[in-house]
């Protein structure tokens, strides 16, 4: 029904500790989406996405320029790892009607 987004800005250091994107009070998140603005990422620069499979895997998205990442808002707990170098991304949240929305 709508989408929200918004510009990721990480100084070297920053992480974001392990989450779902949907809220408990708020459902309507359903389909998050990442997408990576960092030119030339190396691997020894570390900041890349981590993703809690069902299976109880993990997979290590680099945040690579073009990369893009889409996943279930409810059901993909995440996280972002610490980086070396600022980490750019642009993430965002397809979102469907809230019950009070007409």
């Amino acid at each position: 029904d709508s989408y929200e987004s918004h510009f990721a800005f990480y100084p070297a250091g920053a992480f974001y500790k392990k989450h779902l994107d949907r809220f408990r009070d708020d459902d309507r998140r359903t389909v998050s989406v990442v997408l990576y603005l960092n030119e030339q990422w190396q691997d020894d620069f570390g900041g890349e996405l981590r993703l809690y499979l069902p299976d109880g895997e993990t997979r290590d998205v680099r945040p690579e320029a073009g990369s893009l990442v889409v996943f279930m808002s409810a059901d993909m707990p995440h996280e972002v790892l610490p980086a070396t170098r600022e980490r750019l991304s642009l993430a965002g949240w397809f979102r469907r009607r809230g019950a009070d929305t007409f």
